[in-house]
């Protein structure tokens, strides 16, 4: 299998992935992005650090097709133990730790996800939008539902644990950074 170039610098700013952390072949990092101790990045992602810093925290995985992109002044930064699911654009905004970004959500600009939450498969977190820490949020444009349980919580949390295994698996089987 021929390596694909999935580690790009930009204008002279190349990503840092910890040597504990997964990159599938066919995700790109691009400039200024950090990638922290046992996160992945599954295929077809794009973190795109070509305008401000992008921060993956520690066991946060972004699943197939995420995009990550800043805008200037407006960075990304992913806590610990976050799950950003299939296809989820995240834009310039801030996600706590043990936060699940549910399959094609959008989180834009300036937007802060607090810690413990669940952002609903398809929501729309709009510009400047703050959620509290433990909330659960839906719809477009996204607003809080109601808070998590704990066993909602636990949930969230176990997921960012077993997409640790899965990107032990997927290492295992194709390679990548």
């Amino acid at each position: 299998m021929t390596a694909f170039p999935n580690i790009l610098p930009l204008d002279g700013v190349t990503p840092v992935v910890d040597a504990s952390a997964w990159i599938a072949p066919t995700a790109l990092l691009i400039g200024d992005v950090a990638v922290a101790a046992s996160a992945s990045v599954f295929y077809g992602a794009v973190v795109r650090g070509d305008t401000a810093h992008i921060a993956l925290g520690e066991g946060s995985n972004l699943q197939d097709n995420v995009v990550v992109h800043a805008d200037p002044g407006s960075p990304v930064s992913v806590g610990t133990d976050v799950s950003v699911g299939h296809g989820a654009v995240l834009h310039g905004c801030t996600i706590g730790d043990r936060t699940l970004i549910g399959m094609n959500a959008t989180v834009l600009n300036g937007a802060q996800i607090g810690d413990d939450c669940l952002v609903a498969a398809g929501a729309l977190i709009l510009e400047n939008t703050v959620i509290p820490n433990g909330s659960l949020v839906a719809g477009m444009p996204g607003k809080v539902r109601r808070e998590l349980t704990d066993d909602e919580r636990a949930s969230v949390k176990d997921n960012a644990v077993r997409y640790r295994s899965t990107a032990a698996r997927h290492r295992q089987a194709v390679g990548g950074e």
